[in-house]
């Protein structure tokens, strides 16, 4: 079947309705952290993108298979390792554990398959050898290298001619290439690296050929949906498709979704800058429902600026949830309530997590203003199956306020800065812009609730607090 979901597929460069080979079934592969340090908030973005296009996947298919990787073996863990004079999967064990600590406090659900590359080896190199007998790949100085002319498609996804690639900075140059472009499937390991037995001797697998061979192992050879960060387009999923069609005669993925960027403060994040966020210094700081919904109020595809004022308005945001939901408490809700349409129609356009934000916005002013006990009842089961999509609104409305507002009384309403109300108007204003009216609404609502009443003239918007 065709489900109502439209993503923007990457491969084609447009917005298409989702098709899964099997009609009550969906596979979905996510490339998942280098296990080497803790996870920042660049890593973070990923996760929980994807974490509510599962939760989107399962609110419509019956069966869901979602994967999400762990590359435990490469060189920032040998060298991380070797400074420590531990075993490597001494670090990976450290790394995963703590991943799995910060992505729960995000709200993260776990996926249903966590596949490490350590464990796929046997799988690794019987990929490496089906590409050699079909003629796609070669052995050369102990390394077996993928030949990239040997598939005419190459570059599809990247939108990349071949020869533009090979002045890429990525690209990896080699005198026993045939190619440029080439990549390694497997190269060989000196005695204090860790190696495993094959054909070609001592050795460990390249970085691209690792997920085709998991995927392989557990979703088949054609999956539905593939997803990772923007960054990953070219040449790691550029290269996946080369192998994965090469191995197998197929058609690889049927839809690629890729998150943009996370900056800070208007920068990119590195280690030279000293701007690095790890996601359990934030968690520190502000619940992880925070920084969950504060990851969430860009659209995936746009580039996010994580910045003290964007926390901040998604503490204040959910803090008039969560009073709502503490005045409300006496007031049961139906388990069985279905999400509210907007909020689903709005996810399944592409996951437009802004409207169905600003849908959750409406919903709470239904709540608030609904004149009977059945439509508070009604109200608040929509709210709450609405929120669960997002991953959101979860938790006991009392703990969940005390944590974001400490000292505040649990009946009232989270105050704004007159910067902060600037901050919202601004934003507010670009929605509009942009054309995206029920994020400015529930901007719109967001401020009324917090007493600040708005009018918009010819020359903007101005404002003044209620009495």
């Amino acid at each position: 079947m065709t489900a109502a979901i439209h993503l923007h597929n990457t491969l084609r460069g447009r917005k298409e309705a989702l098709v899964t080979e099997t009609p009550e079934r969906v596979t979905m592969y996510v490339c998942g952290p280098t296990v080497y340090n803790y996870a920042h908030i660049g890593n973070a973005r990923p996760a929980v993108v994807f974490d509510v296009l599962s939760r989107l996947l399962r609110h419509h298919y019956p069966e869901v298979v979602y994967a999400r990787n762990f590359t435990d073996v490469d060189d920032k863990i040998n060298a991380a390792a070797a400074a420590a004079g531990v075993p490597i999967d001494t670090i990976t064990a450290r790394y995963i554990d703590a991943y799995h600590q910060d992505m729960r406090a995000l709200g993260v659900l776990a996926p249903d398959l966590e596949p490490r590359v350590t464990e796929h080896i046997a799988d690794i190199i019987a990929l490496t050898e089906e590409l050699l007998a079909r003629g796609h790949a070669y052995v050369a100085q102990g390394h077996v290298l993928f030949h990239v002319p040997s598939y005419a498609e190459y570059g599809r996804l990247s939108g990349r001619r071949p020869e533009d690639m090979i002045a890429g900075a990525r690209v990896e140059v080699a005198p026993y290439k045939r190619d440029p472009l080439d990549f390694v499937l497997w190269k060989p390991s000196i005695a204090d690296q860790p190696g495993w037995h094959s054909p070609w001797g001592q050795g460990r697998p390249g970085w691209h050929v690792e997920c085709s061979a998991m995927i392989g192992r557990h979703l088949g050879h054609t999956i539905d949906i593939h997803g990772g960060g923007q960054d990953l387009i070219f040449p790691h999923h550029e290269n996946e498709i080369a192998q994965g069609t090469c191995a197998h005669g197929t058609l690889y993925c049927r839809t690629w979704v890729h998150n943009s960027f996370v900056t800070v403060n208007g920068q990119k994040m590195s280690k030279s800058l000293g701007n690095v966020l790890l996601v359990r210094d934030l968690l520190a700081h502000a619940p992880g429902e925070a920084i969950r919904l504060a990851l969430l109020s860009t659209h995936y595809r746009r580039p996010l600026d994580w910045n003290a004022e964007r926390l901040a308005s998604a503490r204040r945001s959910l803090a008039r949830f969560y009073t709502s939901l503490v005045n409300n408490a006496a007031i049961g809700a139906s388990s069985d309530s279905a999400p509210d349409d907007t909020v689903l129609k709005a996810l399944e356009n592409d996951l437009n997590v802004p409207g169905a934000l600003a849908g959750l916005h409406r919903l709470l002013k239904a709540l608030e203003t609904a004149e009977s006990m059945s439509e508070r009842a009604q109200a608040k089961g929509r709210l709450l199956a609405s929120g669960r999509l997002l991953g959101l609104l979860q938790h006991p409305p009392r703990a969940a306020l005390e944590a974001l507002e400490p000292s505040a009384p649990a009946c009232a309403a989270p105050s704004l800065t007159p910067a902060a109300i600037e901050a919202l108007i601004a934003e507010r204003e670009q929605a509009r812009q942009r054309g995206d009216f029920a994020h400015a609404d529930g901007l719109r609502d967001e401020l009324a609730s917090a007493g600040v009443l708005l009018k918009d003239t010819p020359k903007g918007s101005t404002w003044r607090l209620t009495e």
